[in-house]
């Protein structure tokens, strides 16, 4: 970061330009592309090995690794580094997207605003496609027919939020596919109405956060952190371990608001002083684990100066404009910190499946010699093994069964207690969020009452929102906890586990097990489904449309959106606010017009709407308490299902693996020879391939 400075890339250890930057993504992408072509070579090769098994000595059972490591291959196809671009109305989001992409693309005037959250994603053709939520089929229109009729002016963004509308209630997202340079890279960039939108709408936003690699928070140097933006910050941001960059546009404009702009000592306080300022609002937002990340996180820009130098030359160092500094940091976040953690899972699963067909091959070939009689001797003599197996199943997940009941209960335990507990608070902490400039007045004007109601009720909705979401940090940190023991639990089982699959194959084969190697991290030794419990791998497919709970494992943010939107809780200041309207009314009525236009009447206001609020406590905690209590147990119960899935599946394919050897044997003479080259073969080439998906992963460390 600068201190006393306007701009400057020069604190930056050797800030990248905008071609070193599209440089290094495609990089990236070769590297995802070979290592997605590695995996579906695994994949192919497990499932040819299957085929030839029917004619030899029978499958090995490897559906779930070719099933695995194909998921992992479309996924590196198709991955993207998914950005967010977050910010209130009029920062400059839009032509800060124009400068990153490098083209004048997205209406930046001073009076149109975004409406739609929209996706910029590679295309050879400029297209765009609309999708709705309402089940009707998405339409394709032309640029500019989707400028003109999907961008709004910022006055009536405002009228909508004072009604508590989106602009366009049955439209999901839309697509725009264009053939630029940094989203040929693998870049997909998400940009989102502003802040000022409905609470719905920031909803929205939230499903989609999820999914994102980073969000890039746009404020304005003349506007240090409003309301709206701090609000956002603390209900969506804080706590949540997502990464953010903030970029502080407009910095150049700080000389022109000052009283001389050429004199350096007068620009030297003024932007000292500013940066003070965001560092006291900023700085809790960039703590991670411990580490403080404020000069990797936040940068002074302007979008403007960046864009025109674009514009005149796409290959621009973007001297002078904070664009290098932002695009170094971002740059090592998405080709080291990113990269690094999505290629290692792809390299766990590669490495998973080499194990099991190493497993297979040791227990397959020394049973060739045996004859039928042999074999299905020594099959009745590991099962004792596999009920143990099943056991061990049975164990984990009555663990899971047991921390799903407790943290259902703890978790709607305490929002039912957070719920009474508001009224201790409500005085101070309602009155903050009452606007400065409601006219108690309005209230005695037919035309003016339903604008008093709506603004009122505005502010009652944000007071009941920023409530419920301090809670979820609670019950968010609740549930990262019983994760966390969880996976602990399952390294635990799973070691367990293994330790039975080895005494199975000795048994099966007369042959003791070579020890592991000792160079292994903890958890490389654990079965498939024991890593997938202990989120060693995720099989996401990164869907838009939502937090993908299901298929992100025990993911906590889609967990904890999954208990929002399952309870609804976000629908509750609206309708405690229609109950407690009537006698609200009623109370103003009593005060009189005298007293209106005292500071008395706000207090007086509060202190109704909190005997109003109280009365309807009860219901709330009432009528939430099981949804939430019901949202927990069904996430962990998803989790359980999958776990249990992949475990049972793993003891079933162990057996039939035994079951398709002596069905085998009993049907046609095998050839041992040929069976051992075979096994031998497939072996050495998915350990090829694991070698290859190695070195460019070393390779990716290296760069």
């Amino acid at each position: 970061m600068l201190e006393g400075q306007p701009l400057s890339d020069s604190d930056m250890g050797n800030p990248v330009d905008t071609a070193s930057f599209l440089q290094d993504l495609d990089r990236i992408s070769r590297i995802r592309q070979q290592i997605a072509t590695h995996l579906s070579t695994i994949a192919k090769t497990l499932d040819r090995a299957e085929q030839d098994g029917q004619s030899g000595s029978g499958s090995l059972q490897l559906q779930q690794e070719i099933e695995d490591v194909s998921v992992a291959s479309r996924n590196l196809k198709q991955g993207v580094f998914r950005l967010m671009v977050l910010g209130d109305m009029k920062r400059g989001k839009s032509t800060f997207l124009n400068a990153l992409i490098g083209e004048n693309l997205l209406p930046s005037d001073v009076n149109p605003c975004t409406a739609l959250l929209t996706i910029l994603r590679y295309g050879p053709d400029r297209t765009v496609t609309i999708h709705f939520n309402d089940g009707k089929s998405p339409e394709n229109i032309d640029f500019n027919s989707f400028k003109d009729r999907y961008t709004i002016d910022p006055e009536e963004a405002k009228q909508l939020e004072a009604q508590q509308q989106v602009a366009f209630p049955d439209v999901s997202h839309a697509v725009v596919e264009y053939p630029l340079p940094l989203l040929e890279k693998g870049v997909e960039i998400v940009d989102s109405p502003g802040l000022n939108d409905t609470e719905a709408r920031n909803d929205l936003s939230l499903g989609f956060i999820q999914n994102c690699h980073a969000i890039l928070f746009v404020l304005r140097a003349t506007q240090p952190c409003t309301l709206a933006e701090r609000r956002y910050l603390e209900n969506y941001i804080k706590g949540r371990g997502l990464s953010i960059f903030f970029l502080i546009n407009a910095w150049d404009q700080i000389q022109d608001s000052l009283i001389d702009p050429e004199d350096p000592a007068e620009l030297e306080d003024a932007t000292r002083k500013l940066h003070k300022v965001f560092r006291a609002n900023l700085d809790d937002y960039c703590q991670v684990d411990g580490y403080d990340l404020y000069e990797e996180r936040v940068f002074p820009i302007s979008a403007l100066q960046a864009l025109r130098q674009r514009v005149k030359d796409a290959d621009a160092s973007l001297e002078g404009t904070g664009f290098s500094s932002f695009l170094t940091a971002l740059n090592t976040f998405l080709t080291q910190e990113r990269a690094i953690s999505e290629l290692r899972q792809a390299r766990t699963l590669a490495r998973l499946a080499l194990d099991r067909v190493q497993d297979a091959t040791a227990r397959r070939i020394p049973l060739l010699d045996q004859s039928v009689q042999e074999l299905e001797q020594r099959i009745h003599s590991v099962e004792p093994e596999f009920i143990d197996l099943k056991n061990i199943g049975d164990h984990f997940s009555q663990d899971i069964v047991r921390m799903r009941d407790q943290r259902s209960r703890s978790i709607a335990d305490s929002f039912r207690t957070y719920i009474f507990d508001l009224e201790t608070t409500f005085d101070q902490d309602f009155l903050k969020y009452q606007p400065p400039d409601l006219q108690f007045l309005d209230w005695f004007n037919q035309g003016r009452r339903d604008a008093f109601n709506a603004t009122f009720q505005k502010a009652f909705q944000q007071y009941i929102n920023d409530k419920f979401f301090a809670w979820s940090r609670r019950a968010e940190a609740d549930l990262k906890e019983a994760f966390q023991q969880l996976s602990k639990s399952a390294e635990q089982y799973g070691a367990s586990y293994t330790q039975v699959t080895d005494r199975i194959t000795e048994k099966l084969t007369g042959q003791r097990i070579d020890s592991r190697s000792p160079n292994r991290q903890a958890g490389d030794n654990a079965p498939g489904w024991a890593k997938w419990a202990m989120g060693l791998f995720s099989l996401a497919s990164g869907n838009l449309g939502g937090a993908a709970m299901a298929a992100t494992g025990f993911d906590v943010q889609s967990i904890m959106l999954n208990v929002f939107t399952s309870a609804g809780i976000a629908l509750v200041a609206s309708s405690v606010f229609g109950i407690m309207l009537g006698p609200i009314t009623f109370a103003l009525v009593g005060l009189g017009i005298g007293a209106l236009q005292a500071d008395h009447a706000r207090k007086q206001l509060t202190q109704v709407t909190k005997a109003e609020f109280v009365k309807c406590l009860p219901q709330i905690a009432q009528e939430q308490y099981q949804p939430i209590y019901n949202a927990v147990q069904e996430s962990f119960d998803i989790y359980n299902q999958e776990v249990m899935d992949r475990l049972q599946e793993d003891i079933q394919a162990r057996k039939q693996e035994l079951e398709n050897l002596l069905d085998q044997k009993n049907s046609r003479e095998i050839d041992r020879q040929t069976e051992v080259t075979r096994l031998e073969t497939l072996e050495k080439s998915v350990s090829t391939e694991c070698e290859s998906i190695e070195a460019a992963y070393q390779n990716l460390l290296t760069a």
